[in-house]
């Protein structure tokens, strides 16, 4: 009777052959006959591609085509004949395993829910009762006696087979009783017992087999020995709790075991066999080496053949020693294996993946040193318990722990073992019981840290307790938190380690579904494994990254968030990796990382944050060479050779230089330096501290500063073996020191030197093309004015030699300095060019002079000729015409006028008009008083036209004569003291009368005039403006009853300017983009409409402030213009009409000042200053209007909404006319 896995129907194979199928409440729904004579619905199908006989049949060659098969042999003796059922995990299928009543033999059929047949299996000679579908649902288990040995099989759906593995039995040995899955698929538990006992009890054996990479690994053997209160009644997985195995013996002995994965590995960092990895394959330990090799599984360096079933592996927790091992079989026997000491190969470990074929290994074998038989049962009628030694732990002090099973269920016993030497007589050594511990709860995971030798164990309820092991009595305490509460796991956890993180121990656990844990606070809920090493924890991830963080001065919070968010996309700590990956090991003083995917074939990679770490370490020991093949093979940039630490690289050039003694790879070094701090762009430190020093030598590039010190140092050690690297220095250099390289060519061609190791100058010049373009090149070599070297550079072109060889012949013709002009010019380099050609001759000026004119290099030209010379006066006329074309009149002058060319310096001086340097030229000219006369007088017209009347009444009075039309020009310009000076110098009282005092009348009623209509339009805005606020108030109140674009603005004048923001914003927001693209003075001028004064305009208070702020202004400037006028109409008695226009001056002002403040009030002034500003957010403003109910006025200058400010220090009234 069989129940389908959704528990709808169940199945019933009768003792008449038959099958029933039942619904859940045992109504029967179809019964058919168990032996059935068609193969079922899946039939396969003939194509007709040929007989049997004529088939291809791989090893077993032709004579396969005409053998016989073989007969079907009858069921095993001990077969009970009767039928076995075995569901599909979804129900959908059902297998039955029924004796053929023909031939004897089983075979297995497959059905349907609704019970029809669909396949049966191929005729099996030795097919045995055990029977049990994969969950999963690819594979039916069964069992298989063949002639020499006893296997599992594998049958597909369709009734043929599909793998198998052998049972670590002799044939006959054993039977068969059931085979389990568990529910996921990955474990296989078969229950098998012995067959040929006599007197006895046959011993019971339950085997746990998990396959990876195609292989099959016996990794656990529970042996329940031939007692009969031990013999098994049931055996059974757990539904819900996938690696929970429940067992039934007959003396109502009742255990369960909850299996978890664990992946054995060293744990030191400073012995040779850090990163060994053991794996358990039933009485084998496979041994991989992964710091010499990373060897797929199920191959491995090396393994361990042992006498019994393996269930524990330990490794040694001394660093000195942690490539050692414990292995605890199933008699409770450990063997020691240790490294060194022996020179006999031990036989029991042989080599696998290497130093097989005859090839010698590099690799250390341990041997067998001790092996100890372990009892602590304190009483002979104890009951069995296989397995009743678990988390074995070999103690840096050589010590070993075991958790064995207390006197209740819930209670273990940490029992501390001792080795003790050995008793003459006894049979084979034992370990001392040296003490144990009973533990309240059961123990189910145990740590020991090799770095801080703490000993953690953890219990079913989560609680972490720490075990003294030191200490004189060694004693069990809750392991504490920094803040001295016990820590307690939320959940139990299946990996647990133990670390430090900023200075602090604390325990890591990693649960089964994926959460981890720092002590009791969880940090991720997505961690599928991890791994701790030196500093630093590696975790991957659920989103198939692996992570690596250094916990040297991280908080427990700052790792929460860093695994909460996304890495920035230069970061060192993430990388991507292939699905379903996991850590099996770091392999330590290495940047190697060992991941392994779900089939069970490895990956290594190499951790962008572990490479760098370890390239640091090695670059602070000033060990360049590994960090150099390390950052080459796995493409770090060389430039963090330098950036890491400047001022040790630059002190340790020639260490650097005769560690990596490749000039290839110097060469490469110096072809990827860049200026930028890599250190600080890609590859800054993890844990936040930096290297960087301050820099020895701010002036220089640090390109440049590399190449000098490396080429001294390598000139030093051996210039010529470092040829091509000096070369590469000179040329790296920005800008490049090409002549120089060029030059080392040369003389490399010209010495004459016996070392065979010495680079030739026609490798020299190869190397160099290879860095630089060879037209470069070929310029360069030009530069150097060695034809020689030009016709050894060109020769390396691609130029046709009918092209430069007669070009290269007609300069050797040529005259040194012309030769050398006409190369330079050729090179375009026209300053080297001018120096040659001035020192050609005064034949070839003219030429000389038209370069100038043609690259206007006029200052370069001045320098190479004395000033007293023709050409330096040739050159400065040339200078000048050009200063005059750019219209820089002055600076031209300058030039002429020092160069003596008076006339054209006159003219210049004049439209610049300097009229003081301009007449000092009409006297170096020598210029008549006449013409001196009408010279002063234009330029007196030009300087009137300029509004400086002052200057040209200088010259009219002067140079001309004319004191009275100075005169006017003074009065005109309302120079009054001036003018009054001029008159009396020259006795004309006459003009005061005619000429000035009308003047004086005139100016005063011209201000009276001015100020009337800068006070009436001053008022008239002030109280536009006064209605305007008024009106946007009103509307503000409106918005606060939320009004949606306050419609009731049709109540106010249809020229009001009152506008919401929103208005504001629909209304411009499409001119706004259409402004964008005009241009700058369509620009400045829609800037200028944005304030309008038209009534109702958005703006309307902006540009009523605006004008206001310059009615203000312009009367502030016209107080000292008033002063000097009231102190004359004073002087020539006009009391009245001075006292009325100092009354009106007086009045304006005392307006204005206070008006000021109601104009600019202070909360307008705030307003901004608090709104706007470098430490506002677009968040802030828009919080700061809604809170004000204000339109954001759109200012494009601030100095609108800043008052104007007046000028108190100037004293403009008279006090005699008060």
């Amino acid at each position: 009777m069989s129940w389908s896995p959704d528990q709808e129907l169940v199945l019933l194979a009768t003792g008449q052959q038959t099958l029933i199928m039942m619904t859940r409440d045992f109504e029967p729904i179809t019964e058919k006959q168990i032996h059935q004579d068609e193969f079922g619905e899946g039939k396969f199908v003939a194509l007709g591609w040929g007989k049997k006989e004529t088939q291809f049949h791989g090893s077993e060659g032709k004579q396969a085509a005409h053998r016989k098969q073989t007969e079907v042999l009858p069921a095993s003796a001990w077969d009970d004949g009767r039928p076995r059922v075995t569901w599909r995990g979804d129900g959908q299928f059902v297998a039955v395993s029924a004796v053929c009543p023909e031939t004897g033999a089983r075979k297995v059929r497959v059905w349907s829910r609704e019970l029809v047949l669909q396949s049966t299996s191929e005729p099996i000679s030795g097919l045995e009762q055990a029977l049990s579908w994969k969950p999963s649902g690819n594979l039916i288990a069964s069992t298989q006696e063949k002639p020499n040995r006893h296997d599992v099989v594998f049958l597909e759906k369709n009734g043929l087979l599909h793998g198998e593995f052998t049972l670590p039995f002799q044939k006959g040995q054993v039977k068969v009783n059931e085979m389990l899955w568990n529910a996921d698929s990955t474990i296989l538990a078969i229950w098998l017992e012995d067959l040929k006992v006599e007197n006895s009890n046959p011993n019971t054996y339950v085997q746990l087999w998990t396959t990876g990479n195609y292989h099959w690994y016996l990794k656990q053997s529970l042996h329940f020995g031939s007692l009969e209160e031990n013999q098994l009644v049931s055996l059974l997985w757990d539904r819900e709790n996938l690696y929970r195995l429940h067992i039934l013996c007959q003396g109502w002995h009742y255990l369960f075991y909850d299996w978890h994965w664990t992946t054995d590995h060293a744990l030191g960092e400073n012995s040779q066999h850090m990163a060994n990895v053991a794996v358990i394959d039933g009485d084998k330990v496979l041994v991989t080496a992964f710091q010499h090799a990373v060897v797929p599984p199920p191959m491995c360096t090396y393994e361990i053949q042992l006498q019994k079933a393996v269930n524990q592996v330990a490794f040694h927790t001394d660093p000195e020693h942690s490539g050692d091992m414990a292995v605890l079989d199933v008699d409770n026997r450990i063997s020691l294996y240790r490294y060194g000491q022996s020179t006999v190969n031990d036989p029991s470990v042989k080599f696998v993946a290497v130093g097989a074929n005859g090839f010698k290994a590099a690799v250390e074998t341990p041997h067998l040193d001790k092996t100890y038989r372990v009892d602590v049962s304190s009483s002979s009628n104890e009951v069995m318990n296989p397995l009743g030694l678990r988390f074995l732990t070999w103690l840096p002090d050589g010590s070993f722990l075991v958790v064995g099973q207390g006197q209740h269920a819930a209670q273990s016993v940490l029992h501390h073992l001792t080795a003790v030497s050995h008793m003459a007589g006894a049979e084979e050594e034992r370990l001392n019981l040296r003490l144990s511990v009973p533990v309240d709860g059961e123990v189910i995971s145990l740590y020991c840290s090799p770095v801080t030798k703490t000993v953690a164990l953890q219990l079913t309820d989560s609680r972490i307790l720490k075990y003294l092991w030191e200490a004189s009595t060694p004693v069990l305490e809750p392991w504490r938190s920094s803040s001295s509460s016990a820590v307690q796991f939320p959940y139990r956890c299946v990996q647990t380690s133990i670390t430090r993180m900023s200075g602090e121990e604390v325990i890591l656990g990693l649960t089964d579904r994926c959460r981890f844990f720092v002590n009791d606070i969880e940090v991720a809920s997505n961690i599928t494994s991890f791994a701790t090493y030196n500093e630093f924890l590696l975790v991957t991830t659920n989103s198939h990254t692996c992570q690596c963080f250094c916990l040297k001065n991280l908080s427990v919070k700052a790792l929460q968030a860093s695994l909460s968010t996304a890495a920035a996309p230069n970061s060192e700590t993430l990388r991507k990796v292939e699905r379903g990956s996991r850590i099996v090991t770091v392999v330590p003083q290495d940047t190697k990382v060992v991941l392994q995917m779900p089939r069970g074939n490895l990956e290594t990679i190499h951790h962008r944050a572990l490479v760098l770490a370890q390239i640091r370490k090695w670059l602070d020991r000033l060990m360049f060479r590994e960090a150099f093949q390390c950052m080459r093979k796995l493409r770090i940039n060389l430039n963090l050779l330098y950036d890491h630490n400047p001022k040790v690289f630059l002190e340790n050039t020639e260490t650097f230089i005769r560690q990596i003694d490749s000039v290839n790879y110097i060469n490469l070094f110096f072809t990827e330096l860049k200026e930028e701090d890599f250190t600080k762009s890609m590859y800054p430190s993890l844990n936040g501290s930096s290297n960087s020093q301050p820099c020895q030598h701010p002036d220089q590039k640090k390109v440049n500063l590399i190449c000098d010190v490396m080429r001294v140092a390598m000139e030093h050690i051996d210039p010529q073996k470092y040829c091509l690297s000096i070369l590469t220095a000179h040329v790296k250099k920005s800008p490049p020191e090409l002549e120089i390289a060029l030059q080392k060519v040369h003389s490399l061609r010209e010495s004459i030197t016996q070392d065979v190791q010495a680079v030739s100058a026609e490798e020299a010049l190869k190397y160099l093309l290879f860095l630089v373009d060879v037209n470069e090149l070929y310029d360069y070599s030009l530069g150097t004015y060695d034809f020689d070297l030009v016709v050894m550079v060109a020769e390396k072109s691609q130029k046709d030699p009918k092209e430069y060889l007669p070009f290269l012949n007609t300069l050797r013709k040529m005259e040194t300095n012309y030769q050398r002009y006409t190369i330079d010019r050729h090179l375009k380099r026209y300053t080297k060019a001018l120096g040659h050609l001035s020192k050609c001759g005064p034949e070839h000026f003219s030429e000389f002079l038209n370069l100038v004119i043609d690259q206007n290099l006029y200052s370069e030209a001045l320098k190479l000729y004395p000033s007293s010379t023709q050409e330096y006066k040739d050159i400065s006329d040339a200078y000048g015409e050009y200063l005059m074309q750019k219209q820089l009149y002055e600076q031209a002058a300058l030039i002429l006028a020092r160069a003596g060319i008076f006339a054209k310096a006159l003219d210049a001086f004049q439209s610049s008009g300097s009229w003081q340097q301009a007449l000092c030229m009409a006297s170096q000219l020598g210029y008549t008083k006449d013409k001196l006369s009408s010279l002063a007088r234009s330029m007196a017209g030009k300087l009137v036209e300029q509004r400086k009347y002052a200057e040209a009444a200088i010259l009219l009075e002067q140079y001309t004569q004319d004191y009275e039309e100075a005169v006017l020009l003074l009065l005109e310009g309302a120079l009054w003291e001036e003018a009054l000076r001029l008159i009396h110098k020259y006795g004309r009282l006459d003009i005061l009368e005619t000429n000035l005092k009308p003047a004086l009348l005139e100016a005063q009623k011209s201000q009276l005039i001015f100020l009337d209509s800068q006070k009436t339009a001053f008022l008239h805005h002030k109280s536009r403006l006064q209605v305007v606020r008024e009106l946007k108030k009103a509307c503000e109140n409106l918005q606060d009853y939320e009004v949606p674009n306050c419609p009731e603005l049709e109540l106010f004048s249809e020229t009001s300017s009152v506008v919401t923001a929103s208005d504001m914003n629909s209304k411009y927001s499409h001119s706004n983009s259409r402004i964008s693209a005009r241009s700058s003075k369509n620009r400045r001028k829609a800037e200028r409409k944005r304030y309008s004064l038209k009534e109702g305009s958005p703006f309307e208070d902006i540009a009523l402030l605006e004008v206001l702020g310059e009615n203000v202004r312009a009367v502030e400037t016209v107080k000292g213009e008033i002063h000097i006028l009231l102190k004359q109409l004073v002087l020539f008695g006009y009391d009245e009409q001075a006292g009325a226009l100092q009354q009106v001056l007086e009045e304006v002002l005392q307006l204005m000042e206070t008006s000021v403040p109601e104009i600019w009030t202070p909360d307008l002034q705030s307003s901004v200053s608090l709104v706007l500003g470098p430490n506002s957010t677009a968040n802030s403003i828009m919080a700061a209007y809604q809170q004000k109910r204000m339109t954001p006025p759109v200012v494009q200058d601030p100095e609108v909404l800043t008052p104007p400010k007046f000028n108190k220090n100037l004293q403009w009234k008279l006090h005699l006319l008060q």
